[in-house]
């Protein structure tokens, strides 16, 4: 299949005024001006026309955590909430629908929010019914968690925890270690591949993951990927 493109703008070097491309299959086989595309109309299978978009290599994203992104995009999203009664809302919705599954969330902002916090742990105990929840603030350095995931992952004995429920640092990566400790390794690659689809759709072509002991160690990392490379369902 050669599909003609034109009428855009081409980002390439080696033509920096190119408006138009041919491509072959996954091969951009000619590339140039709107001019010369006219001779190239006839090679082509079908033309789009870009109607001035611009048409560039795909991007690389140089810091990237595939399991926790993907975890975030298939969780609850927090970041248009507005009020701490938005937050309970939604986490009540999920443990509803949830069926005792961990409820995991991501994007609050205390800045945004009319009461100028997060909610409290026992607030998220009430919502879930005394449920698991984890809700990560935006920058994901943070996070507000129920009773029940503390004691889990014993959070009071680790530095960063506070008696509302908010955990940092050491507390903070013990619960979310808990958290993902429990995930199978298809809801692992699942959460990887709806991290890199995302990232396709963007225009993003490669992504470096930036692993560490707390998020994912080399070990898991290298399994996680090469079961990745082998491709959905297996």
């Amino acid at each position: 299949m050669r599909t003609l493109y034109r009428g855009g703008a081409v980002y390439s070097a080696t033509d920096p005024f190119a408006t138009a491309l041919l491509v072959d299959g996954d091969t951009v086989a000619w590339l140039g001006s709107e001019e010369a595309a006219d001779a190239r109309v006839g090679e082509a299978d079908d033309v789009v026309d870009l109607a001035g978009a611009l048409v560039a290599p795909a991007f690389v994203d140089a810091h990237v955590h595939v399991t926790e992104t993907g975890l975030a995009l298939g969780g609850v999203n927090l970041r248009g909430v507005r009020s701490v009664g938005e937050i309970l809302a939604a986490v009540e919705a999920a443990a509803r629908s949830g069926r005792g599954r961990p409820i995991l969330g991501h994007g609050w902002d205390e800045r945004n929010l009319a009461e100028g916090r997060p909610p409290t742990g026992a607030e998220l105990d009430r919502a879930s019914a005394g449920g698991v929840v984890y809700l990560a603030r935006v920058d994901s350095h943070s996070a507000i968690v129920s009773t029940a995931l503390a004691a889990a992952a014993d959070a009071r004995a680790h530095a960063g925890w506070s008696d509302d429920g908010r955990v940092e640092r050491d507390a903070h990566h013990a619960v979310r270690t808990a958290t993902r400790s429990g995930l199978s390794a298809a809801a692992r690659a699942e959460a990887q591949r709806t991290a890199l689809r995302a990232a396709a759709a963007a225009g993003i072509g490669c992504v470096h993951e930036m692993s560490a002991p707390h998020i994912a160690g080399l070990s898991l990392l290298i399994k996680q990927f090469h079961r990745l490379d082998r491709g959905p369902g297996t």
